[in-house]
């Protein structure tokens, strides 16, 4: 099964903003689906290491170990 995460919500939002991606790295490369995740909008933020350094949500991981998750996993992060 191949899925594409769309994430939209940038870091006035951190928790939003997290979810596709904690999906991505804890869920589907967990299981071996093939994924993809897009950020769009206000998400291309995500993008910037200083802003991926200090996202923090509630009740996700780090913003930092997720992306660091669906790299070492080689997971397309689309921009």
């Amino acid at each position: 099964m191949r899925i594409l995460y769309l994430a939209t919500a940038g870091s006035s939002d951190p928790t939003r903003a997290s979810i596709p991606l904690h999906f991505a790295a804890n869920g589907s490369v967990e299981v071996g689906q093939e994924c993809t995740v897009v950020l769009a909008g206000d998400a291309t933020e995500l993008a910037s290491r200083d802003t991926a350094e200090r996202l923090e949500g509630i009740g996700i991981p780090p913003l930092r170990e997720l992306l660091a998750k669906l790299v070492d996993n080689q997971v397309p992060v689309f921009v």
